[in-house]
């Protein structure tokens, strides 16, 4: 088996192959983004923690070419203004459905779904995990979803996962070197 040394360990030819051919990035967020966890205040305040290193790869990533979108679950002004920081270029919160969501976006970009990398980290990210060109899985997914992974990733979800998948995608495309300069 022929591999590709990368940060992130070897990868195989094949599978770094299909990181090449990635248009559009798509993530879910609670599992991904952070680490799952949601902190509630006495008052009902949400809050979530993202990585930096995740914004700057995003950041870079859409520098590079490729489109960003989410596809969460769940509805939170958080998410909402992290995602329009980053620039991600397609928000969907609210999403019990995410199918419906990845269909509208193929619609909308003229793409294939073998142009597309889908990151989740649970249950309801399966069909898409299935669906997409490339199926990746979070380092701490649930093990249902890293089964149908082509992918898992070395970092946890919201641990560095994210810039993990963005700088794969980026280095198979020869684009690594926009990782730099990006601000978070």
């Amino acid at each position: 088996m022929e591999c590709i040394n990368t940060w992130y360990g070897d990868i195989e030819k094949s599978l770094f192959k299909r990181f090449s051919e990635i248009k559009l990035l798509v993530l879910d967020v609670d599992g991904v983004f952070s680490d799952g966890r949601i902190y509630l205040g006495n008052d009902g305040e949400e809050l979530k923690a993202f990585h930096t290193r995740d914004g700057f790869g995003m950041k870079a990533l859409k520098k590079s070419g490729v489109e960003t979108a989410v596809i969460t679950g769940r509805t939170s002004r958080i998410v909402e203004h992290r995602m329009e920081h980053l620039d991600v270029g397609f928000i969907y919160q609210g999403q019990n459905d995410k199918t419906a969501a990845f269909d509208e976006l193929l619609t909308k970009l003229g793409l294939s779904a073998e142009q597309v990398a889908y990151v989740g980290d649970d249950t309801p990210d399966l069909a898409l995990i299935k669906a997409a060109g490339l199926g990746i899985a979070v380092q701490d997914a649930h093990a249902s979803v890293q089964q149908q992974a082509d992918y898992i990733s070395r970092c946890h979800g919201g641990h560095g996962a994210v810039r993990e998948i963005c700088d794969l995608i980026m280095l198979s495309q020869g684009q690594l070197h926009l990782a730099t300069g990006a601000s978070v």
